[in-house]
């Protein structure tokens, strides 16, 4: 059984407020209370704890070595009564707990943690657990009821998803691989003859694995793999842009100069699980991405008018 305290967080927050303020005619200013009743409360915390929480040294009050300690522990406990308040306010008012996310990984990382940081800090209460994915993995998390809202180059039957943003894929390779040998536009049975790196669909099922260009290929789990293993002059792969942003801006990477299929390009979906459902944080999240890309991203990034473009989500 948990003792009940001697003291109140009211008479935590006299001494904090007191030590904050710079003296009791201050707090009680900030607090709207008579100084007299400020002073009651300090003195009867020490009372009940057998402490001096002040001392006078010359003309002026300053806190002892245990009142410093209290001081510290009480403004604390203070900021998580604070806490404990917001998040009961926000679960009265339906906002969820925690929130589930699958994101492909193709979505910009920067731009996505930008959007979750700016939702912490509106609601630092809510917990996210985000599944970062791979072609069909965002489908699968959706179906299976894993997550609230995903990002993903296709909707799954059954679902409704928005077109959020287009993305860039350059077919990339290392300034000395031999592609970059070759003279001339290559082409298709020029890629035939080197290794293609590819990074695994994360859904059980692989339904939408990409027909291979040639039998010589890597097939890995991270896309941070397989872009370093092009950096090592291990093969090539279709990248989007914005993962290899710095590798072609040092050098490590260079686009590869194909007769045609040099760039292909995605529209990522943002899909709802349950839109009737949805909660105020998962609507909150999707009304902050499309902000944080209407305000980074050029007006060319948000529509999904592909001008006749392959769509199809290359993984490598």
């Amino acid at each position: 059984m948990t003792p009940n305290p001697k003291i109140s967080l009211d008479q935590l927050r006299a001494l904090v407020s007191v030590v904050d303020a710079g003296g009791y005619a201050q707090a009680a200013d900030q607090l709207h209370k008579s100084q007299s009743t400020m002073t009651y409360a300090v003195h009867k915390l020490e009372q009940l704890l057998g402490i001096k929480v002040f001392e006078i040294q010359g003309r002026k009050a300053v806190l002892t070595s245990v009142g410093q300690v209290l001081y510290r522990r009480g403004k604390t406990l203070m900021e998580e009564a604070v806490r404990l308040e917001h998040v009961a306010a926000s679960l009265a008012a339906g906002w969820e707990p925690e929130l589930r996310l699958a994101v492909d990984t193709i979505f910009p990382t920067w731009l996505l943690l930008e959007a979750l940081a700016r939702f912490s800090d509106e609601h630092p209460e809510t917990r996210i657990e985000l599944i970062e994915t791979v072609l069909s993995g965002t489908d699968e998390a959706l179906q299976e009821g894993l997550v609230e809202l995903g990002i993903g180059p296709t909707v799954p039957a059954g679902f409704v998803g928005d077109p959020l943003i287009r993305v860039r894929f350059i077919a990339s390779a290392h300034p000395d691989h031999p592609l970059h040998q070759l003279r001339g536009p290559l082409t298709m049975a020029d890629l035939r003859q080197h290794r293609h790196l590819v990074v695994r669909d994360t859904g059980r099922e692989r339904t939408r694995t990409v027909s291979w260009l040639n039998e010589q290929r890597w097939t890995v789990g991270q896309q941070a793999t397989s872009i370093r293993a092009a950096c090592l002059g291990l093969g090539y792969a279709w990248y989007a842009e914005d993962l290899i942003r710095l590798e072609l801006d040092t050098g490590k990477l260079k686009p590869l100069p194909l007769e045609e299929g040099s760039e292909r390009w995605s529209t990522l979906y943002l899909i709802f699980a349950d839109r009737d459902a949805t909660g105020p944080g998962a609507l909150r999240i999707a009304e902050i991405l499309r902000d944080q890309l209407a305000l980074r991203c050029p007006q060319s990034c948000l529509t999904d008018t592909i001008l006749g473009r392959n769509t199809s989500p290359p993984n490598g």
